[in-house]
């Protein structure tokens, strides 16, 4: 086990730990075609697995695939590849995916500059594409011979453009005034309080109010590539319904399982990884009696270092 400041908040598990939540997780060895995945984590291979979750299934998906990089996830290794090879990945597994999604349900896939247009393709294939948000990644040491890369992308999508849930009155945002404008001595469009002045805006495709997880977050694993709670939150909230089903079929340390669930969704997950498995079980254990999501209170998202009882971890 790694060596750990005292302060550092990153999820950890005992042996004892582990047994309990290895119990908590569908295999092959111990799923049937009939069994209940609602709320489980399914541990195995995507492909494998997806033959157990039904047709129709969700009303939204959330895909954080490898992205055309090498990388080592906690022992398994993904290379990168070429264009064409890296479009053939993804036209392995991503069209039976699409199979899992509801007539009126959404999708998000996430995705770096160098895989987004693999992405693009791939979606263009089986859905309308909506969207592409871009958000800002404030991580990262950045290169000597490059630009630094802080931006990623995620493509929204539907099956039917005609007929799909979008909520946006559910992910406004609160963003702070530097300049407040006044009609006849009171405020226009923003709301003044002790804390300072703030007005509620309409959410754009740019994002850049999100934390990518560290040391001193809760929520933070060791996971090479996890996503924030924040981050995951914006697309629940906006294309979901309480008690709408909300699928991952590259789970990772949890983060889509553990959002639905604080938001009152029910969830389904599958990582092939055992440990980040367990991560994600001990997440939802968490989740039972803490419902906080980073940079969210009071049904708005905040900016970044505005929310004074959440500045520590921003």
């Amino acid at each position: 086990m790694k060596e750990r400041a005292a302060n550092n908040r990153t999820l950890t598990l005992s042996e004892e730990e582990k047994e309990l939540y290895r119990k908590r997780l569908v295999t092959e060895n111990n799923i049937s075609r009939n069994e209940d995945i609602i709320n489980k984590t399914l541990n195995g291979d995507v492909l494998a697995m997806l033959k157990y979750v039904p047709d129709e299934f969700a009303d939204l998906i959330i895909i954080d695939p490898p992205y055309n990089l090498s990388k080592n996830f906690n022992g398994m290794k993904f290379n990168s590849r070429s264009d064409d090879s890296y479009d053939e990945y993804l036209s392995s597994w991503f069209p039976e995916v699409c199979r899992k999604l509801k007539p009126n349900g959404s999708l998000y896939m996430c995705g770096d500059w160098k895989c987004t247009s693999s992405l693009q393709r791939a979606i263009e294939k089986e859905l309308a594409i909506m969207n592409r948000i871009t958000w800002q990644r404030e991580k990262g040491r950045g290169a000597k011979s490059n630009w630094k890369n802080g931006m990623e992308d995620i493509w929204f999508a539907v099956k039917n453009p005609d007929d799909y849930y979008f909520n946006v009155e559910a992910v406004m945002m609160k963003r702070k005034v530097i300049a407040p404008y006044k009609v006849n001595g009171k405020p226009k469009d923003w709301d003044e309080s002790d804390d300072g002045n703030f007005r509620l805006t309409y959410p754009s495709n740019f994002w850049d109010d999100i934390s990518i997880p560290f040391w001193s977050m809760p929520e933070n694993t060791d996971h090479p590539t996890q996503k924030s709670e924040k981050l995951y939150a914006k697309l629940i909230l906006a294309s979901s319904r309480e008690g709408d089903i909300v699928f991952d079929p590259f789970l990772g340390s949890g983060t889509t399982s553990v959002v639905a669930k604080k938001l009152n969704r029910k969830y389904c997950g599958i990582e092939l990884n055992e440990e980040y498995c367990l991560w994600a079980e001990k997440r939802l254990q968490m989740a039972e009696e803490d419902k906080t999501i980073q940079g969210y209170s009071g049904g708005v998202f905040w900016e970044r270092n505005t929310l004074a009882i959440q500045q520590k971890y921003t």
